[in-house]
């Protein structure tokens, strides 16, 4: 009997955080795999699977719980459509609804802290610390802060 692969939901913000977890081809080689991605010019542009959803927009206090609610409604639709077994992020907070919706259904969650974090973490890690599976730093410096995480060294 054929083992079914493991389903792998990839989901970031642009920028560095998309070239981060892009870094990741062990994973795109070896599990179906489905991307999660903010909107922009170089996101519309991928040609792997994807679903490119709203971003956080912080700029008051009500707006960005409005936009959390519907980050959570779209990434929930997702979710049930893909059935990961594994959500692996590197941020921000555009995974967290994701990752919240993964712990409540028993995923796995893993978070990559960012490679331009070197001292201090940022907000989205210091969230999803609480509960991933498995979190990854690339930065020793950074084990004061994460004192359970995994030192995995430079993802590039």
């Amino acid at each position: 009997m054929k083992q079914k692969k493991k389903k792998v939901c990839l989901i970031s913000s642009s920028g560095g955080h998309l070239e981060q977890i892009k870094q990741l081809k062990e994973i795109t080689a070896r599990y179906d795999y489905f991307y999660v991605v903010t909107h922009t010019k170089a996101t519309e542009a991928m040609k792997q699977k994807k679903y490119i959803v709203s971003d956080l927009i912080r700029t008051n206090k009500f707006v960005a719980c409005v936009r959390m609610a519907k980050m959570m409604t779209e990434q929930f639709g997702i979710f049930l459509k893909e059935r990961p077994d594994v959500i692996i992020t590197t941020g921000a907070a555009v995974a967290i609804p994701m990752c919240v919706i993964g712990k409540i259904f028993k995923r796995k969650v893993i978070y990559i802290e960012s490679f331009a974090r070197i001292n201090t973490p940022n907000k989205t890690g210091q969230l999803i610390y609480k509960f991933a599976d498995l979190f990854i730093i690339q930065w020793e410096e950074l084990e004061k802060h994460y004192p359970e995480a995994v030192y995995g060294g430079s993802i590039y």
